[in-house]
């Protein structure tokens, strides 16, 4: 048996604010100046009050609301809000589910500044794999931890049309 030890570096810039009532900070997190998208999934933060709290924390934001985003969130559905970001001129954005809400936004963050077509970020047949360069700041207000999508650069999105859920990967 080996029992040495492999070396490793490990970098992850997440931060995160932990425990109870912690919403009632979100003022002092996100920047005044933003305009803030809250992007959620089926309703669950609807139905439990989260979504109301987080508006309370951000009394006096400009604040607008994108929810719908499903489990294994779509492309077509991802896009709906890359549009309204580019539309009404959102510039930050703040998750407020699970791991599928925090993939879909990570998306969203990229698409919304990408500078060709969105469907560019993909590669497997689906369009011509382009780096990501930019993207537009987002923070989490974690529901459900169960995917680790919160501490990592990762997601999934699923192409109804063409059938395949692709990973994505934001630098």
């Amino acid at each position: 048996m080996n029992t040495e030890i492999a070396n490793f570096n490990y970098y992850n810039p997440t931060k995160i604010i932990f425990g109870k009532n912690r919403i009632e900070e979100l003022a002092t997190l996100v920047p005044k100046d933003k305009k803030v998208l809250l992007l959620y999934g089926g309703g669950s933060v609807v139905r439990f009050g989260t979504l109301d709290k987080v508006k309370a924390a951000l009394a006096g934001y400009q604040i607008g609301e994108f929810g719908g985003i499903e489990a294994n969130p779509t492309y077509e559905t991802l896009m709906k809000a890359v549009e309204l970001v580019k539309r009404d001129g959102y510039d930050y954005l703040l998750a407020v589910g699970g791991g599928s809400v925090i993939d879909g936004t990570k998306f969203i963050a990229a698409g919304a500044l990408f500078d060709r077509d969105p469907i560019h970020i993909f590669g497997a047949g689906i369009g011509d794999k382009l780096p990501i360069t930019k993207a537009l700041p987002f923070g989490s207000i974690l529901t459900l931890p169960a995917t680790g999508s919160e501490m990592n650069s990762g997601g999934v999105v699923t192409f109804v049309e063409k059938k395949p859920s692709l990973a994505l990967e934001v630098q």
